[in-house]
């Protein structure tokens, strides 16, 4: 397969899955079989596209132009190769994970759920894949619309409140804060295109920087930095297949990806590293680290704590950013990877959980280790990820951001890297203890009651993940290499 004809399938692949589930909405099991092969077939079309940026090739596709000098294009580098990496494989194993959650709840509106899902990928490779700032805000918003209906899935008072939360931070954010940094780096740069380097080198300097750096931050909602933060809690209303959606596969990836993105191919490094520009951001991103992490020690619903440990750890990433160096631009950029897919695991077995005995809070969840051993030891090895410890993936992410904090001078915040995961331990670990090592309530020899299958086996995949991503780091790292000037 042509490189060409890889991005065209990227992108068209799942448009015809929406389609193709709209029109088997009366026929459930051609529905799912269809979103499947269309995972498949997405994650097929990404992987033949490796070896091509590996050799340092940078396949693009040219649309048309909204104006002259603003095409839809498209273009894909190390870091939106990761990304649609992610997007596209993490998208099968949520379609297994969503078919048997979605059934054994009798969920209604689900060929509108599998729709949305769709175009939601859509998005999110249309962010991986962007050529040019224009074309990554417009799959952006595609991303924001798109999930708007999951969120509010239940139709319920609370599911609309959240949803009008999620939606009224993210349009506000992108509107008056992206938007405008869109339209203020055209007028300065004169183009839009993402170059290594940064398109702001030589053109702006002081306190433009300092300002157009805070307008892409935070009007890059997805991120998630405080304190524009709280959508991703209160989108935690939605059925779970929707949080894994928001958490590991694309949409707060997509935000911390554009920070990311931004931060190359808009200001560029050395421009950072040399004006000192990114220095308030390091500060913001540390606080926000801690703080999520402090409110995440005081919840007893399991999702939303899993939501604040969200929104911890993608200010790592920004963080990484901001050190503006090659190691904490590798470690970000692998803490994309390494996140998603301890964080879908960790969501997966809340979700699992809430299936089979249909408790939410932590409190409840004495024993649970007992009755449903295979998926509270999915969720310990998730955990261990999340903490960054070896052997699991997180472990390589977490090194090189405290390299890049040393790399950096910045001894405070490899102290704050490893303050941080010590309160990972203290709001993720006791789940598992109180799980394995104190009895049910109320029975002495607890019966064995796992949820579905098809709920099951993504959950230990993803966990297995978790292992598998320790041992192959050095492929990622090779991969992500470039980003930092180096090999």
């Amino acid at each position: 397969m042509s490189p060409d004809t890889a991005l065209v399938l990227a992108l068209v692949l799942p448009l015809s899955a929406a389609g193709v589930t709209a029109l088997f909405a009366r026929r459930p099991d051609l529905r799912e079989g269809a979103t499947l092969l269309h995972g498949l077939a997405l994650f097929g079309s990404v992987t033949t596209l490796v070896p091509h940026v590996l050799d340092g090739q940078r396949p693009a596709l040219r649309l048309f132009e909204l104006v002259p000098g603003l095409p839809i294009a498209f273009e894909l580098e190390p870091l939106g190769m990761l990304f649609a990496l992610v997007a596209s494989g993490l998208w099968i194993v949520t379609t297994c994970y969503s078919i048997g959650y979605m059934r054994a709840h009798e969920e209604a509106n689900q060929t509108r759920f599998y729709a949305c899902f769709a175009i939601a990928i859509l998005g999110a490779m249309g962010v991986a894949l962007a050529a040019n700032v224009l074309t990554l805000f417009l799959f952006y918003e595609v991303l924001t619309l798109s999930t708007y209906p999951l969120v509010t899935h239940h139709g319920t008072e609370a599911a609309k409140r959240g949803g009008r939360t999620y939606l009224g931070i993210l349009l506000t954010t992108s509107v008056a804060f992206l938007l405008f940094a869109v339209v203020w780096t055209y007028e300065i740069a004169g183009t839009l295109d993402f170059r290594p380097g940064g398109i702001l080198a030589g053109k702006a300097g002081g306190g433009t920087v300092v300002a157009l750096l805070a307008l892409y931050a935070f009007g890059t909602g997805k991120a998630a930095l405080m304190p524009f933060h709280r959508w991703l809690p209160a989108a935690m209303v939605a059925p779970t297949p929707v949080s894994a959606l928001l958490h590991a596969v694309a949409v707060v990836k997509a935000g911390v990806f554009t920070v990311l993105k931004v931060v190359l191919y808009v200001f560029g490094i050395d421009l950072l590293a040399t004006s000192g520009a990114s220095v308030w951001l390091m500060w913001v991103a540390a606080a926000t680290v801690i703080l999520a992490s402090l409110v995440a020690l005081t919840k007893d619903n399991l999702k939303a704590r899993l939501a604040y440990s969200t929104v911890s750890q993608l200010s790592y990433i920004v963080l990484g950013a901001a050190l503006a160096n090659r190691f904490g631009v590798i470690g970000g950029s692998m803490h994309i990877a390494t996140h998603a897919l301890g964080k879908i695991t960790l969501f997966f077995c809340a979700g699992a959980i809430y299936v089979a005995t249909h408790k939410t809070e932590i409190s409840d969840m004495r024993g649970i280790g007992r009755v449903m051993p295979v998926t509270t030891l999915a969720f310990l090895l998730g955990s261990l990820s999340v903490i960054g410890l070896p052997p699991f993936g997180g472990s390589w992410s977490k090194w090189y951001l405290a390299l890049g904090a040393a790399d950096a001078h910045q001894a405070v915040f490899v102290a704050v890297f490893m303050l941080s995961s010590l309160l990972n331990i203290a709001y993720l670990l006791p789940i598992v203890v109180r799980g394995f090592f104190f009895a049910p309530p109320g029975a002495e020899r607890p019966e064995v009651k796992e949820a579905p299958l098809f709920c099951v086996v993504p959950l230990c995949a993803t966990a297995l993940g978790c292992v598998v991503l320790f041992f192959f780091a050095d492929g990622l790292y090779e991969l992500l290499a470039p980003l930092g000037g180096g090999s």
